[in-house]
């Protein structure tokens, strides 16, 4: 199973005075800390709470996660980060030698679940639309028989874009017709600050599988994510759950469920988070293209937290290190690759620095390329 790439490079940029771009974290002061202490404080004073709870999830949570998400709550599984979840539905869904679909770029965390139970992994080109459900339809047509296609259908991490109505409409019409199960990997839909959010994918087809978090619009310190499946694929996966680790935290869900049921005030905060995300990602843009001119390429975001870049000539994993020595980090596109050759791409987050910081890492990261 292979490691991180991006987590081997958090250590490269914790040097002080470096401007990292790299992680994909959420911003610290954007983190509603107060109104996180108060759900605490609630939940503290009820004993039943520092108690096991279901392996499904506390009842409650999993009701306020269905109202969150507009399904029934026997659709709802809740896990310790959505992460867990995939992971869980990997070791379900997939016996060895089984053919997963997934978008190249990829999300590591899903090469490294896929890989660790022992799937063939095939790399589907992504395109400036989303995911390629022309070539996905031609692929079975031919006779390829994935048993999950896994996606990042809104704010694509690292390439930042998003699906459609049309292709996430096809992409579940394939999957009823091919019987392959679509996981629809979703962290970032809610932290849209451009456009129109399209339906969720899984209002298109039965086969449909969403993960989400809070982990992006709440804190990731809460470790709470979940799964939105058929009710037969949660009773699979509550099974598997149990050999785990049994249950998550009772109190770590009931803050949550709390903060997702005050829907004035979530509603207030998610569209601050996503403002905030919008100066910034507009910054980080302008800067790039203020310095580099032409000698770049951007995908511009919409929403979530990456922007996705490629520097025609430039190996980006070599530039790093001389990145990196100039004070900016990122992430190197080759770091995403299944099959592609993504040596001149590059993955920037913009949620955790400031615009003025982001236009600074614009200016160093041009000066990187220009002392190659």
């Amino acid at each position: 199973m292979p490691g991180s790439a991006i987590r081997d490079l958090l250590r490269l940029t914790e040097s002080p005075g470096v401007l990292s771009m790299a992680g994909g974290l959420p911003a610290t002061e954007l983190i509603p800390a107060e109104r996180i202490a108060l759900a605490t404080a609630s939940a503290l004073g009820d004993r039943d709470l520092l108690q096991y709870t279901a392996s499904a999830g506390l009842r409650r949570t999993r009701e306020s996660i269905a109202r969150h998400e507009t399904v029934a709550p026997d659709q709802v599984l809740v896990t310790h980060g959505s992460q867990q979840a995939l992971s869980l539905l990997a070791a379900a869904l997939v016996d060895p030698g089984d053919v997963v679909v997934v978008d190249d770029p990829v999300y590591v965390g899903a090469m490294q679940v896929f890989a660790s139970v022992g799937a063939d992994i095939r790399g589907l080109p992504l395109t400036d639309e989303g995911i390629d459900v022309a070539t996905l339809a031609q692929w079975c047509a031919d006779g390829l028989r994935p048993t999950i296609v896994h996606t990042v259908t809104a704010f694509h991490n690292p390439a930042g874009v998003s699906a459609a109505s049309g292709r996430r409409r096809a992409l579940a019409e394939l999957a009823d017709r091919y019987g392959f199960w679509v996981i629809d990997d979703d962290p970032y839909g809610r932290l849209r600050f451009g456009g129109v959010a399209p339906p969720p994918t899984r209002s298109f087809g039965e086969r449909v599988i969403t993960l989400g978090s809070a982990s992006k619009i709440l804190a990731p310190a809460l470790r709470v994510g979940w799964l939105i499946a058929p009710p037969q694929v949660v009773a699979l996966v509550e099974r598997l759950r149990q050999s785990a680790d049994l249950c998550g935290s009772a109190l770590c869900q009931a803050v949550v469920g709390d903060l997702l049921d005050d829907t004035d005030w979530l509603a207030t905060h998610v569209a601050g988070v996503a403002a905030a995300y919008g100066r910034r990602a507009h910054a980080l843009v302008d800067a790039l293209e203020d310095v580099f001119g032409d000698a770049i390429e951007i995908s511009v975001p919409d929403g979530g937290m990456f922007c996705w870049a490629r520097l025609p000539g430039v190996d980006t994993t070599s530039l790093l290190d001389r990145a990196v020595d100039h004070g900016v980090a990122y992430v190197p596109g080759q770091a995403f690759s299944v099959q592609r050759d993504l040596s001149d791409r590059l993955r920037l987050s913009f949620a955790t620095l400031t615009e003025d910081n982001l236009r600074t890492g614009a200016v160093r990261l041009q000066a990187a390329v220009a002392a190659g």
